[in-house]
């Protein structure tokens, strides 16, 4: 099943610092599931002076708790940079499925 994720980062003055110390754990661990064919697209979220303020992933887990599962460990998560975090089952088009053959 496939999944949007948008996940908002908090907006305390702390918010840019936990991020930016869990970015690379979080860049690996994206990159881990890329290849395992996890997560298909990431983009970060920027204010109107691109600053990021969030993440926006889609994402295919065999399920729900799968899904559940991956966010337990995801390091934006564990150190508490993303604040809101809204999940939406979604359907990617073959054509754009075709990029990761």
């Amino acid at each position: 099943m496939q999944y949007i994720i948008t996940a908002y980062d908090g907006t305390d003055e702390k918010a840019m610092d936990r991020r930016l110390m869990a970015r690379e754990e979080h860049l690996k661990s994206v990159e881990r599931r890329v290849k395992e064919g996890q997560h298909l697209y990431g983009a970060a979220i920027l204010d109107d002076n691109g600053k990021m303020i969030g993440s926006l992933m889609v994402v295919d887990y065999p399920s729900k708790e799968e899904l559940d599962n991956w966010l337990k460990v995801e390091p934006y998560v564990v150190v508490k940079v993303w604040e809101k975090i809204d999940i939406k089952p979604c359907k990617v088009a073959p054509i754009f499925m075709n990029l990761f053959d």
